[in-house]
């Protein structure tokens, strides 16, 4: 058994936890909305907390768990997958961690909680030219869904629920329809492709080489800035 890591603050819910030893095919989900939610939480990046975004102006409401997996980024690596998959040439990533939905039988009444899931599938989003991935995964040894292994194995009619959410939860009446699509429906490994490219965008950013070489730039930096005051 591991010794527990003693410290005297949260861990920031994006940088601050792993994606799991065994991700991409396990994955540690924080959960940030639930299916009851009538109002939209989302984490504020900064600090790390859970923050009200907004309220839900109208019906739409997420029909399963929904959050995000830790230390992923919807950056390069994923926008090229996406633009290789669609043909589009314009595609960016939408600098957010990727989303995943996580399916379970069991009434979860809040969010702000970390889960293991089994992705099984996902749908290729594109937001705009953004690329939007969201990541359809079960709750670890869940009694209903925990042996589903591939997207097809699920009701035709929640995965129809689930496309309808996101591709209208963004729609505000009178506000212009925004160009959001589903582009694909794909299964497990290619689920599992998405993921490894937003932990690698992930490590490019955030990662110790990235900050190593931020570190060293800031030197330089002060260097001009001193030379430009003198």
């Amino acid at each position: 058994m591991k010794k527990p890591v003693q410290t005297t603050s949260q861990a920031h819910p994006w940088h601050g936890i792993t994606p799991g030893e065994e991700a991409p095919s396990i994955v540690t989900a924080y959960i940030e909305i639930v299916p009851t939610d009538a109002v939209k939480y989302e984490l504020d990046k900064e600090s790390g907390i859970l923050k009200l975004d907004r309220p839900q102006r109208f019906s739409s409401q997420c029909p399963t768990l929904y959050g995000f997996i830790p230390q992923t980024y919807c950056d390069e690596l994923v926008a090229k997958r996406c633009a290789e998959r669609t043909g589009r040439k314009d595609i960016l990533g939408d600098k957010d961690p990727i989303d995943i939905c996580v399916l379970t039988e069991k009434v979860i009444s809040n969010g702000n909680l970390l889960v293991r899931a089994v992705p099984i599938g996902g749908f290729r989003m594109v937001d705009g030219n953004e690329a939007d991935d969201k990541i359809i995964a079960v709750l670890e040894s869940d009694l209903v869904y925990g042996e589903l292994q591939h997207i097809a194995q699920l009701p035709r009619a929640l995965l129809d629920r689930l496309k309808h959410y996101f591709l209208t939860y963004k729609q505000i009446p009178g506000e212009g329809k925004r160009s959001v699509e589903i582009a694909e429906v794909y299964d497990q490994p290619e689920a599992l492709e998405v993921i490894k490219r937003s932990m690698k965008d992930y490590e490019r950013l955030y990662g110790p080489k990235a900050n190593m070489t931020e570190s060293r730039a800031r030197p330089a930096r002060k260097a001009r800035t001193r030379a430009r005051a003198s």
